[in-house]
């Protein structure tokens, strides 16, 4: 008697979420393009996620500053999504790189959402990240430290409906929450919890 392999597991497409439109009002600064770790903030993002070989496409988001912004990001393969409503909040940007990845394909089964601001951000995070939902039954995947749920996370199909109606500055993690804990795997990344977003916070990591 001979013993069958399980059969294997159906193609998983993955698209990446970048956002990467807010104005930086606290900071005073454009951190889409502040260099703390000697590559900017943003690229060091997209870099993590090109890096990524389960993620495609890579999407950006931009609102502030966008004309200030994009050419920096013209030698990586990546999609640029420009979001006229960014001033409403991370809500907004979260949906339009979602619309923007269900454009570029109807089958993406499950977008990961990154930010621009977390300068530690490697791309060993975002394949712990894939390579946890890969081989479990979660819905989401998110990334802890500082004793909560953060970016980036990463969240099946089944929400994006959820996700499509989601206001304000809150971003997924409301969502998240509602969500029972069988649903919810995690990922612990403590040195994510550095990130850019007052004076004090940029002289800190850039002392570290």
């Amino acid at each position: 008697m001979t013993s069958e392999s399980p059969p294997p597991r159906p193609p998983t497409s993955i698209a990446c979420v970048i956002l990467a439109a807010g104005a930086s009002r606290r900071l005073g600064l454009t951190k889409q393009l502040l260099s703390p770790r000697g590559t900017p903030l943003l690229e060091n993002a997209v870099q993590a996620a090109l890096a990524t070989p389960a993620l495609w496409p890579v999407i950006v988001v931009l609102g502030a500053h966008a004309s200030e912004i994009r050419p920096t990001l013209v030698a990586h393969p990546v999609l640029i999504a420009e979001n006229p409503a960014w001033e409403e909040g991370m809500a907004s940007s979260l949906r339009m790189g979602l619309e923007t990845a269900l454009t570029f394909s109807r089958d993406v089964d499950a977008a990961l959402f990154s930010l621009c601001d977390q300068p530690e951000l490697e791309s060993r995070h975002l394949i712990q990240l894939v390579d946890t939902f890969l081989s479990s039954d979660h819905a989401v995947v998110a990334s802890t430290y500082d004793g909560h749920l953060g970016a980036p996370t990463l969240i099946q199909r089944t929400h994006f409906s959820a996700l499509a109606h989601l206001t304000g500055d809150e971003g997924a993690r409301r969502l998240i929450k509602s969500l029972p804990p069988s649903a919810v795997a995690t990922v612990d990344a403590p040195e994510l919890a550095w990130d850019i977003d007052t004076p004090d916070d940029l002289r800190r990591v850039s002392d570290r």
